[in-house]
């Protein structure tokens, strides 16, 4: 039982230390070299493939959203005549 609370105790230092297993690497710098360098494309698609995709689907989201909403309010504006 003493070993067990030993071995608790042992691992709550361990992580509580202000000495870190390993660093890890600052990619602010990169990051901010890539995205200021001009190159002609737009910011909202430095990122790469996925950028281009998530903004062609927001793109395709909103035109189809603008369109049904236009549809619909054609559709408010004349109604169907009861016979």
């Amino acid at each position: 039982m003493y070993r067990h609370i030993q071995a608790l105790q042992q691992v709550s230092r361990r992580t509580l230390s202000s000495s870190a297993r390993r660093q890890v690497e600052n990619k602010v710098p990169h990051k901010q070299k890539h995205f200021q360098e001009d190159n002609g494309i737009p910011i909202h698609l430095k990122g790469g493939v996925s950028d281009a995709i998530l903004y062609r689907t927001t793109m395709a989201l909103t035109i189809l959203g603008s369109a049904y909403v236009v549809y619909e309010l054609v559709c408010a504006a004349f109604p169907k005549k009861k016979d």
